[in-house]
């Protein structure tokens, strides 16, 4: 993902607000083109790309979608 300080910075704000694991939020954004509100629906609905493209960010076992905790096995 090519961003400046500034869209990392942001995309992390939305994470936390969101109390979503930046892998997570960052995989989202990527699948949405950069696109705010595509990106909100995305966070919304859930999707397994998304998934598969925040595991693939991490060595970390658990991620944070929400209120709900996704493990890599499950993903």
């Amino acid at each position: 993902m090519n961003s400046t300080k500034k869209e990392i910075h942001d995309i992390r704000s939305w994470a936390n607000i969101r109390e979503t694991s930046i892998e997570i939020a960052e995989a989202i954004f990527e699948l949405a083109n950069d696109d705010e509100k595509l990106a909100e629906q995305i966070w919304e609905e859930g999707s397994d790309e998304v998934l598969q493209r925040a595991f693939a960010k991490t060595k970390a076992n658990k991620l944070f979608w929400g209120e709900q905790t996704i493990e890599r096995k499950n993903a």
